[in-house]
């Protein structure tokens, strides 16, 4: 985990694709695409159906290890609108069991905003929490802080001939973007414009490593 100073708040980065607020012990996590391997399906294209369960595995280790009392799902937490009805039996006593057990908020995004009832927990557009919105996709227009997903970025560089692609935060003064945490989720170039027009001037890829938070500037 890495310090990543937001909005004067203290945050902690982890590499792993999500933001811990130790002020909060809240834990905020985007774009868990749960069941996205069961959508293709429908349509003949077979994935190992095993994402929903890999995507729950990352969130029980890190609620483990930064001892989260909260949950802040920024959305697009199912793939489509029946994700949460596909979901098997293991895999929803899971969700149940940590819904149940964490203060877990969901906030609505484009793909899950048609999900009859989330399993458990409570569910809202979007929430200000210590001054700051947290929303699922950011709105380029309003100059409060906020945090957001959606765009799923990624950091693509070429180094010595060899071409590396890594999941990064992106953030400017008053805007932050997490990566995607579920199993199956692709990414968008960290500095394509959707994401530069979304964050505004002084966007910046952050990528936490072992020790330190790497910056790199998307001019």
């Amino acid at each position: 985990m890495v310090p990543l100073s937001f909005a004067g708040e203290a945050f902690l980065a982890l590499p792993e694709a999500a933001l811990y607020w130790p002020a909060r012990r809240a834990l905020l996590v985007a774009d868990l695409h749960f069941e996205k391997a069961s959508w293709y399906a429908r349509f003949g294209q077979f994935l190992p159906p095993h994402d929903s369960h890999a995507t729950l595995d990352m969130i029980d280790a890190l609620v483990a290890r930064t001892g989260a009392q909260a949950v802040y799902s920024l959305g697009d937490s199912f793939h489509d609108s029946d994700g949460a009805a596909r979901l098997d039996p293991q895999a929803r006593d899971r969700l149940a069991a940590l819904t149940g057990r964490l203060d877990w908020t969901w906030i609505t995004g484009n793909h899950d905003i048609g999900v009859a009832a989330m399993p458990g927990g409570r569910r809202v557009a979007q929430a200000q929490v210590g001054g700051i919105w947290l929303r699922h996709e950011a709105q380029a227009g309003d100059p409060d802080p906020e945090i957001s997903g959606h765009f799923h970025p990624k950091l693509r560089l070429s180094l010595r001939g060899r071409h590396v692609s890594r999941r990064c935060f992106v953030g400017s003064a008053t805007k932050l973007i997490l990566p995607a945490l579920g199993a199956l989720t692709g990414g968008l170039d960290a500095g394509h414009g959707e994401i530069r027009r979304a964050v505004g001037p002084g966007a910046a890829a952050l990528v936490p490593v072992a020790d330190r938070l790497l910056r790199f500037p998307l001019s």
